[in-house]
């Protein structure tokens, strides 16, 4: 791909570098996640730092053989997303899931486009919870980590309506020991989100999986986005 084409992204995260400029993280349709170095930008008015925003879809143009490029220009494309209040604190949960689980130069339209749409939900504000359910499916199965709702991964049993599962790091869905107090999903909601249904336990189900199964990828140091969610205000937690 020629340095000049033009790359559909967002800004997922931006900080000073030396003293003029911005160290950039992007996340593009054409060409993945990237890190570029806006330069002589922090103290300008001008369209280039205003644009450098998260939540708003731009075009950008840059250059340069290392993994660091340098940012050439930039074009605004979409209207920035208006978030606010809680659907502002999932926004910057999307941006840092991308940011530590994308691999670098690894494009992936279907998580730019899951993406796009997740701050579009957010923005109209119906439901915050779905998006970021749908957005963290979207993610895992370009990792190849979605598994099938249907079937037990370790022996290939059918999921039925009336059992109880878990959910295993390389196995998927589990069997759970029946018993007063046995916990788990209930089969029925695993059948809901296989059907795309997304019912209130469909919901809780995605939330417990995704849990799990994005904790090999993020590894052990915690998302600072959910330090934001004061535990005793009435959030959806991601």
């Amino acid at each position: 791909m020629k340095p000049a084409t033009w790359q559909h992204t967002y800004v997922l995260h931006r900080r000073p570098y030396r003293e003029t400029s911005y160290l950039v993280d992007l996340f593009t349709r054409e060409s993945g996640k990237m890190s570029v170095v806006a330069r002589g930008v922090r103290n300008s008015k001008g369209d280039k730092k205003s644009l450098l925003q998260p939540f708003q879809q731009i075009r950008v143009q840059y250059s340069g053989k290392s993994d660091l490029k340098n940012l050439n220009q930039t074009e605004s494309f979409l209207a920035a997303v208006p978030l606010s209040g809680q659907a502002l604190f999932c926004g910057m949960y999307l941006n840092e899931l991308v940011n530590r689980i994308m691999p670098v130069g690894l494009a992936s339209e279907n998580v730019f486009d899951s993406y796009t749409e997740a701050l579009m939900q957010l923005a109209s504000g119906d439901d915050i919870e779905l998006p970021l359910r749908q957005f963290e499916f979207a993610v895992l199965d370009d990792m190849g980590q979605l598994g099938d709702f249907t079937v037990c991964g370790s022996d290939g049993d059918p999921v039925v309506a009336e059992g109880m599962y878990g959910w295993a790091q390389e196995e998927g869905v589990v069997q759970v020991k029946p018993g007063p107090s046995a916990r788990g999903i209930p089969g029925f909601a695993l059948l809901s989100l296989a059907a795309g249904d997304w019912t209130p336990a469909a919901k809780k189900a995605a939330k417990i999986i995704n849990r799990e199964a994005l904790k090999p990828l993020l590894g052990n140091k915690p998302l600072k986005s959910r330090e934001l969610f004061k535990p005793k205000a009435p959030v959806v937690k991601p």
